[in-house]
């Protein structure tokens, strides 16, 4: 008998973790993902682990995106030693995640305890360290799309492009139980088929139980023509205005397709008195990932709209100024107008764009502009919902620069791709969503009966199921 525990991302955008129990293989986790919203000691102090990691297996990944892997360091730091296994690309970009993640964890830690120590507190141990983050990518076994892999004799695993962002992957868990043969199908995030740097998901036909993600449940996205036309319109209203423009990006995939789409608008001619910024040291080393994997990205979309790109970096924009250091940002305050700044968090809960915010977000001539979800609780949901006063730094601000929403460019699928895909799916599997706020995912469910008559369950946390 086979269960599946629901420890994360369950009627919730963040913190994907789903345990998977059988005699088979064991126990086996997919995903270790860390919650977003809050500043890094809440996010990991406050996650404790409902399960035992020295009693794991084996651990799944499904990709980089820190709220599927952000807690593998604590898990190898409360004594999980087996294998992580992800796909090649994943691998890579593990190794900018990961570190870039304990930087900002132990920088917010060495705060907090400077604050104890002048109120005569003892210092708080770190949940892991950085020679965790070391041990957790030595414990990474990285495979290729469409290559299965054994846990067991009677048990496989194998990766499948999900389209999201490099790397990302769709798990098919194989497995003989009882003299039965059972499947497993974990959708991780799937992709929204208009990204032009990713392919688009794999179709997967077979499974008893299918995990899938419910995050634009509730809607579709805009065509990619309409947001790219949206995107035209704010430049030319921001420039007329004088103003600035700030794009909070997840240095993952959105950061990349952004600076593609701007190039193609610099080959338009449209990009002349704009000077474009990307303020993230982790995006840069990301791109610079993207660059290496620049092959396995869709070379038929990227050769329509710029036929001899062989680099984001390179080809596409070449007033692209890349701001490194404290330094360089802080360079960025001088120009008055005409600078477009793309920087982390994508959700604005910490990184470089709280501090942009504070040089900018009180100027009616600038705009603001959101190109992802953003999660219950996070500052860019609040600015999103209409926050008119905020607090950056101890200081309070009156929130007047445009705020703006971009859908096209969600590397999310939207609710129409998310049916298609299980739609394809031939034996009527249980289907279970997860990741995604709970009317998302109802209004899926309830989208899933009208249109296919599938059934679909949707878990709290802490919920199982057997199969």
């Amino acid at each position: 008998m086979a269960i599946v525990y629901f420890w994360g991302a369950a009627q919730e955008v963040t913190g994907s973790c789903h345990l998977v129990e059988s005699a088979e293989f064991g126990k086996v986790l997919l995903d270790c993902g860390m919650h977003q919203g809050g500043n890094s000691m809440d996010r990991i102090g406050d996650a404790d682990f409902e399960f035992s990691p020295t009693s794991l297996d084996a651990v799944i990944l499904s990709h980089a995106h820190l709220d599927h892997s952000g807690m593998l360091p604590r898990l190898v730091h409360d004594g999980y030693s087996g294998p992580i296994y992800c796909s090649l690309e994943t691998a890579d970009l593990l190794e900018v995640m990961l570190k870039d993640s304990v930087g900002i964890y132990m920088s917010d830690l060495e705060r907090e305890n400077r604050r104890r120590a002048r109120k005569d507190k003892p210092p708080l141990e770190p949940e892991y360290t950085e020679q965790d983050v070391l041990q957790t990518l030595q414990q990474c076994v990285a495979y290729p799309y469409k290559k299965p892999f054994n846990l067991t004799d009677k048990s496989s695993v194998c990766f499948h492009d999900a389209g999201h962002i490099l790397g990302s992957a769709i798990v098919e868990l194989t497995f003989e139980e009882r003299g039965e043969n059972k499947k497993l199908v974990f959708s991780g995030d799937l992709g929204n088929k208009s990204a032009v740097l990713m392919k688009e998901p794999s179709i997967l036909t077979k499974a008893d139980v299918v995990l899938m993600e419910g995050t634009y449940g509730d809607r579709n996205h805009k065509s990619l023509d309409d947001t790219v036309s949206q995107l035209k319109t704010i430049l030319q209203e921001t420039e007329a205005r004088g103003g600035n423009i700030m794009i909070p990006a997840f240095a993952v995939g959105r950061t990349q397709e952004i600076l593609f789409y701007l190039g193609c608008l610099h080959q338009e001619g449209l990009l002349k008195n704009w000077q474009i910024i990307l303020d993230s040291p982790m995006a840069i080393e990301v791109t610079r990932v993207y660059d290496k994997w620049f092959s396995a990205l869709d070379k038929n979309e990227i050769a329509q709209a710029s036929p001899n790109a062989h680099s984001i970096l390179k080809d596409f924009i070449p007033r692209l100024f890349l701001s490194v250091t404290p330094q360089d940002s802080m360079s960025v305050n001088k120009i008055s107008k005409g600078a477009l700044i793309i920087a982390g968090s994508g959700m604005c809960t910490g990184g470089r764009i709280r501090h942009h915010f504070k040089q900018r977000i009180w100027d009616a001539r600038n705009a603001i502009i959101f190109c992802g979800f953003q999660a219950k609780g996070t500052l860019g949901r609040l600015l999103v919902d209409g926050l008119h006063h905020l607090k950056l730094f101890g200081e309070d601000y009156v929130v007047k620069a445009q705020i703006e929403t971009l859908g096209g460019f969600s590397a999310h699928a939207g609710q129409a791709e998310l049916i298609e895909w299980i739609s394809n799916f031939e034996n009527s599997p249980k289907v279970v969503l997860v990741h995604g706020e709970a009317k998302a995912l109802e209004t899926l469910a309830q989208k899933l009966w009208e249109d296919k008559q599938i059934r679909a369950t949707i878990p709290a946390k802490g919920e199982s199921l057997v199969f």
